[in-house]
């Protein structure tokens, strides 16, 4: 039996709750099976940030699941999955998985995906840093995961909030080897001889 392609979603509590709901808009029209959890605070978030309503977000997956549901197919490394993205990712999850602490189905699965050695994206949404939070960014990275502030890229010229989220969004799909086709890339849809031109003819 020919089995779907799976990505565990990750929503949490931090700023920037339109990174995660785009991703879900980007992938419904793919053959890619999106597997939801949302954090408590990220439902505060979603409130505040978003006039989207729970069941709305939920939707937009493929299947979700309840924060607290420890026993769900996620927390099992048999279930098999393309990977986990989180977006975004607060450093309280962050700090969670970097001391190995699954205290809900989201850790769990973040967890799953590193000891199966699948690919774990977290879009970490803090400014500043503190030392802390870098130490633990350090050490997810050494164990296998991506750190992956949604920083926008200035550099594709974008119009609009929209353009910058979408293509943060499609950049953290690359890493998952996903292409939904509105990824403007630098030296194929984005003419590198005609942007070293403006610079050349800046005063």
């Amino acid at each position: 039996m020919v089995q779907p392609q799976r990505l565990v979603v990750g929503i949490t509590g931090a700023t920037g709750i339109i990174f995660g709901v785009r991703l879900l808009e980007l992938l419904r029209d793919t053959p890619i099976e999106t597997h939801l959890i949302v954090s408590k605070a990220a439902d505060r978030t979603r409130a505040h940030e978003l006039a989207l309503s729970a069941r709305d977000l939920r939707a937009l997956a493929g299947v979700d699941y309840a924060i607290n549901d420890v026993g769900a197919a996620l927390a099992s490394g048999s279930f098999r999955t393309l990977g986990m993205i989180i977006a975004p990712c607060s450093v309280k999850t962050l700090a969670e998985i970097a001391s190995g602490v699954s205290s809900s189905l989201l850790t769990r699965a973040a967890d799953v995906t590193l000891k199966e050695r699948r690919r774990l994206v977290l879009m970490v949404r803090e400014t500043p840093l503190s030392a802390i939070h870098l130490r633990n960014m350090l050490t997810v990275t050494e164990a296998g995961a991506i750190v992956m502030p949604p920083v926008p890229a200035l550099y594709t010229l974008p119009k609009s909030l929209d353009d910058m989220v979408t293509h943060t969004v499609c950049r953290a799909l690359d890493l998952f080897d996903i292409d939904v086709g509105r990824l403007q890339r630098w030296g194929e849809d984005i003419d590198v001889r005609a942007a070293r031109a403006k610079t050349d003819d800046t005063p």
